[in-house]
């Protein structure tokens, strides 16, 4: 799901997006902003995936907004797509110099305001396919350290109440890291399980979805880790993970592909 926002200094244009929005169903606009302060500050504090942004603003243009976006600490503001909405085609060249996916002149036809969520589709599944080889580690706090654990490390993910053991085999690499622990402390091969305080959801954002799937209300594991699949149940290197009935459809469909 793609995490929108809309800036635009008149409401009924917000109205018309927030409408379009609700027709599909992989744009989530989340919240609509008519002040530019009041936007910014909600991209430096919420991960947000699209902007759908005015440029004829009073306070400050579009244009100049979308260039601020750079001062946002971190990665965020690189990440951000932007459709820029505006009922001046002048714009519409300094527009695309900035990267924008699509330029929508008001007022567009849901037609062109589909053609325009769509390429952001294609360029947002774009970015998962790149931030996920850029990125192939997930950090987890257990034990009052930080520990970093390659992804290609993870067996399966157990829940237990309000914590998640994830169950590791480092056969494959020796990327995890662990803070100040002694060196030696998890050895190549090792299989020992980090036990942290956290819930199935939130490792479950963390995690790419194109590789890991939850299987149970008590299992996540990834695709490329299993070995074969029997009577409802998933065996990963000699272990049983149970598939449970809300999950197999989802399942099925994803691991059979």
């Amino acid at each position: 799901m793609i995490r929108a926002i809309a800036l635009d200094d008149e409401p009924p244009a917000l109205r018309v997006l927030t409408h379009l929005c609700q027709q599909v169903d992989f744009i989530d606009l989340q919240k609509t902003f008519t002040r530019t302060d009041e936007a910014l500050r909600h991209l430096e504090q919420f991960p947000t995936d699209l902007l759908f942004l005015d440029i004829n603003m009073p306070s400050m243009s579009g244009l100049d907004f979308y260039k601020a976006i750079s001062a946002i600490p971190g990665d965020q503001s690189r990440s951000v797509m932007v459709i820029f909405t505006t009922a001046y085609a002048e714009y519409a060249v300094e527009g695309f110099t900035l990267n924008a996916v699509d330029y929508l002149l008001k007022p567009f036809t849901y037609e062109r305001f589909l053609q325009a969520a769509n390429k952001a589709a294609d360029f947002y599944r774009w970015q998962q396919r790149t931030e996920k080889v850029a990125e192939a580690y997930v950090y987890v706090r257990a034990d009052y350290t930080l520990h970093k654990v390659a992804l290609v490390d993870i067996l399966f993910i157990e829940g237990l109440d309000d914590y998640l053991k994830i169950h590791l085999n480092l056969g494959k690499s020796d990327s995890i890291k662990a803070g100040t622990l002694p060196t030696g402390e998890y050895r190549i091969g090792a299989s020992r399980p980090i036990v942290a305080r956290m819930t199935m959801k939130s490792m479950l954002e963390r995690l790419p979805g194109t590789d890991f799937i939850r299987v149970h209300r008590s299992f996540i594991v990834p695709l490329n880790r299993i070995d074969a699949v029997r009577n409802k149940t998933i065996f990963i290197e000699g272990r049983e993970i149970p598939i449970g009935a809300s999950y197999e459809a989802d399942f099925l469909s994803r691991f059979g592909s």
